[in-house]
């Protein structure tokens, strides 16, 4: 696949949708400006690519919206160098819009068949997470906490407790709770034991499962 100016000027429409639906932190928009989303997506849908919509990526799986992305990605404030934990590597989108802003990115992946496809596509693209992960996303990564930040681009029922756990005081968990539809959730870490907690609205994600599926 190639990237053309006519991918990047649809490229440039997105980062104006995004930001005309609130999204300011210039360092996510700088990154989704330069990223070929359509390289993350399966060719039939390259021509939807720089719509504002979710896509089927396989293993019943999804890459989510641009603006879902950008949200959750602005929601962590990440500062070059910043260590973020990744809960659900998927096609790899998310994954290189934090590499992009420069964080040390560990990701993990339950699915083997998106494990296998992304870990080899990142590279590829020139994108060099510190660590891609096969395995349970609710235990996180305990040999590589803890983490300035953590995301979770799946909805999950409940906050996992490793999770928690596994964060910097002063560090930043952003997580969609919920069965149905979700809640964009995010909790700072204040202290050992206190966690304050913010609530952002409905958003829909496919559910995050316990356990590696082979």
């Amino acid at each position: 696949m190639r990237d053309t100016a006519k991918h990047q000027g649809l490229r440039n429409q997105l980062v104006s949708l995004l930001q005309q639906k609130g999204i300011h932190d210039i360092n996510v928009l700088k990154a989704m400006q330069v990223i070929p989303r359509h390289f993350f997506l399966e060719s039939g849908f390259e021509d939807f690519a720089y719509q504002d919509k979710a896509f089927p990526i396989g293993a019943g799986q999804t890459i989510s919206q641009p603006y879902t992305v950008a949200f959750q990605s602005q929601l962590l404030e990440v500062k070059t160098d910043d260590k973020i934990l990744e809960i659900g590597t998927g096609s790899g989108y998310q994954t290189a819009v934090l590499c992009k802003m420069g964080a040390k990115v560990f990701t993990i992946e339950r699915q083997i068949e998106l494990y296998k496809k992304t870990s080899k596509l990142l590279p590829k693209l020139g994108f060099k997470p510190k660590v891609v992960s096969f395995g349970d996303g609710y235990k996180g990564l305990v040999t590589d906490a803890p983490f300035d930040g953590i995301i979770v681009t799946a909805g999950a029922p409940f906050i996992p407790q490793p999770l928690m756990a596994q964060l910097k005081i002063g560090g930043r968990l952003v997580i969609p709770v919920g069965e149905d539809k979700q809640i964009m959730t995010l909790l700072i870490r204040k202290t050992e034991t206190h966690f304050e907690q913010h609530e952002f609205g409905d958003f829909r994600f496919v559910p995050m499962l316990e356990d590696k599926n082979r």
